[in-house]
């Protein structure tokens, strides 16, 4: 498919119009299938532990750097703080992690482990092998993140422009 900006437009034959406009074609909707079937795929492997896939990827987050804001969780995660905070709030609530002021600046909030939340990372070290059992090999699935990284890149440069 030809790549299109705001200001150049080509009259393209009405064959590649339809082609263009089939739902399979769509790199959109494969993301989106395929995201669907990820978040599926955790949830029954995540079931074990109590915790959702959103909670998971916060929990990512912390066990490889403690103690960071809000705003560095939710940029990490690409969520807005409307979104994390109940998360966090929920979190809180479940033993796994403390959200406390910033001494230096109140209107900070940083994020930590809990004693739960550390413990929880034992039980959560089968999970990227539960996953690989059902993804391509490891070299596929780095280039498929590296891929995706860039045409996120790619949007979020063009939502900026």
């Amino acid at each position: 498919m030809q790549h299109m900006d705001k200001t150049h437009t080509t009259n393209l034959p009405d064959a590649l119009i339809d082609e263009a406009l089939l739902l399979d074609n769509q790199l959109c909707f494969a993301m989106y299938s395929a995201s669907l079937a990820m978040t599926k795929a955790y949830k029954k492997i995540l079931a074990p532990l109590e915790i959702t896939y959103p909670q998971y990827l916060v929990m990512l987050v912390l066990w490889e750097k403690d103690g960071v804001t809000v705003s560095e969780l939710g940029a990490r995660l690409f969520l807005d703080s409307g979104t994390l905070t109940p998360l966090l709030k929920r979190m809180e609530s479940m033993g796994l992690l403390h959200r406390n002021r910033d001494a230096g600046d109140e209107r900070r909030v940083v994020v930590s482990l809990s004693d739960g939340g550390r413990a929880l990372r034992e039980k959560a070290k089968a999970v990227p092998q539960q996953m690989s059992c059902m993804l391509p090999t490891l070299d596929q699935i780095k280039a498929l993140v590296m891929e995706l990284k860039q045409v996120r890149k790619g949007l979020v440069d063009a939502e900026d422009e």
